[in-house]
């Protein structure tokens, strides 16, 4: 056959099939055909580049001393937009396609722009145990520096592209999170410069209001230049125990017997369907049995949900070592279980072993190359939340989770909530243990829409005390907002440090309400 007669046929027999299928089922499902041959070859020199140019400046120990030139521009053009009016609220310059955070800020073409470039790792203390870094230093480069040096972040958030300023001024959990807290309370100082150009540091002790009212402010008390946080000795591997649980009380009640349990260095649940989960307990070591030894982290290797899914065949405790890096980016190459909504065949051992070694592609890119089409269609037929509960009404979440979007699996991460001043506390006046419902994919209920199934999950939450991370998108009016969330300080501190004039309240920046 002649070959453009064969192409000719093959583009009919193609615009048939979009035909039959429709636009946005290929849009939404056949995604991978660009992912694999574009996103995929970018991503790996992304990660290259900023790999080896932390590398390079961190070696030759010229970070310190850039990074004071760095904070000083930041000054300056604070003091330059104040000089010419301040006509705009100001926000960082960094493209919004760049977050981690499915959401494309628009405010970036109507506000100030200051260009925040500082991405380095600045200082290893560990006489006080701290790292001192900066705002755009990821959790890929952290992981790799620290343990390589023997030592680790006592929460280190999942994905290598979160950053350190994503996680401060938003908010970052792991499955240890039920020792030691959130992201935010591993924080022992932060660095901003203010609305007025002015370099301010802050601590539990010095400028407290605003070292507790930074968290979940979302860059609108200030910009962060520096964190410093605290770091412990890390072990070369992590025991990890596999426990399938069936029925959902049981499911409850063993995830929060082994989430107040503190010998448990971590603790995760998978949950795969309403009444089958697999929980997972590991504490850190330096010695491991060379039969379980199963380094999960290698681009061969089974995604890990689809590896821990085989436990719920089993009956007994199964055991396995990890090392220590591979287990705390676990669910990295999958982006969770995202990754099988944008290359369904990405777990095939075949497309693993060839092209694995490129997965995942950079969720910035993904962003940048999705369209409003796309963007759009997402909405209506994706779901990508966290919402942060009190443990005890975990049965309740779970179920309200089932009945209003019914996405598996359920990811459920124990963390401890001080009772500390700031947006985000427990009701009372203690400590409480509470639990992240995750839950990422495409929603199986029944005539799903999204704003309204989003809702009724938000009132729940805040009906049982509970909170919404803000990374995703949330549909809360102004009020409901507010209810959620304690914005006594906040909004004093706003007040006081002449933010409302310099950069639009989180509200604004953050909910879809207040967003055109």
């Amino acid at each position: 056959m002649d070959p453009l007669l064969y192409l000719a046929l093959v583009v009919v027999l193609f615009l048939l099939w979009i035909k039959v299928k429709g636009l946005d089922y290929v849009i939404i499902h056949q995604r991978w055909i660009f992912v694999c041959l574009f996103l995929l070859p970018l991503s790996v020199i992304f990660d290259v580049y900023y790999y080896v140019r932390a590398w390079i400046i961190f070696k030759m120990c010229s970070a310190p001393k850039l990074h004071d030139q760095r904070v000083k521009d930041i000054q300056r053009q604070v003091r330059e937009w104040k000089k010419e009016g301040g006509k705009k609220h100001m926000c960082t310059g960094r493209p919004g396609w760049l977050t981690v955070s499915l959401r494309v800020g628009k405010y970036k073409k109507t506000h100030k722009n200051i260009m925040i470039n500082m991405m380095d790792i600045l200082e290893v203390d560990t006489k006080r145990q701290v790292v001192r870094v900066e705002p755009l230093a990821n959790m890929g480069q952290v992981t790799a520096l620290l343990n390589s040096i023997g030592w680790t972040l006592p929460v280190l958030p999942e994905l290598d592209d979160l950053t350190v300023g994503g996680l401060v001024m938003g908010t970052g959990i792991e499955s240890s999170s039920h020792i030691y807290g959130l992201f935010q309370h591993i924080c022992v100082a932060y660095e901003l410069v203010l609305a007025d150009g002015s370099l301010v540091r802050c601590t539990e002790k010095e400028n407290s209001d605003l070292f507790y009212s930074v968290p979940w402010s979302c860059g609108t008390l200030g910009f962060l230049v520096a964190a410093e946080i605290r770091i412990i000795p890390a072990r070369k591997w992590v025991k990890l125990r596999y426990k399938a649980v069936r029925g959902l009380d049981a499911i409850c009640k063993v995830f929060a017997e082994e989430s107040a349990n503190k010998e448990n260095q971590f603790v995760e649940g998978l949950q795969y369907s309403l009444n089958e989960a697999v929980i997972m307990t590991g504490t850190m070591t330096d010695h491991a049995e060379p039969d379980k030894i199963n380094s999960i982290g290698y681009y061969y290797k089974p995604w890990f949900f689809k590896h821990v899914e085989k436990y719920l065949k089993e009956d007994e405790v199964a055991v396995e070592y990890i090392p220590l890096r591979h287990y705390y980016h676990r669910h990295t190459r999958s982006i969770f279980w995202e990754l099988q909504d944008i290359i369904p065949f990405g777990n095939n051992p075949l497309f693993r072993y060839v092209f694995g070694w490129m997965v995942p592609p950079k969720i910035s890119l993904l962003k940048l190359t999705q369209g409003e089409t796309i963007r759009r269609l997402y909405e209506q037929h994706h779901v990508v939340q966290d919402m942060l509960v009190p443990m005890k009404h975990i049965k309740t979440a779970i179920t309200r989770f089932h009945q209003d979007i019914h996405v598996y699996p359920l990811w459920l991460c124990p963390f401890i909530l001080t009772s500390q001043p700031g947006m985000v506390h427990p009701k009372g006046n203690e400590d409480e243990l509470y639990v992240d419902i995750g839950a990422y994919g495409e929603p199986k209920v029944k005539h799903f829409e999204a704003k309204a199934s989003t809702r009724q999950l938000e009132k729940f939450v805040r009906d049982v005390h509970g909170f919404q991370m803000l990374y995703a998108d949330v549909y809360m009016e102004r009020p409901e907002f507010w209810e959620m969330f304690d914005g006594t300080l906040y909004h004093r501190l706003r007040k006081e440090l002449s933010c409302n004039e310099a950069f639009p309240e989180v509200y604004d920046k953050i909910c879809k309400a207040a967003r055109h």
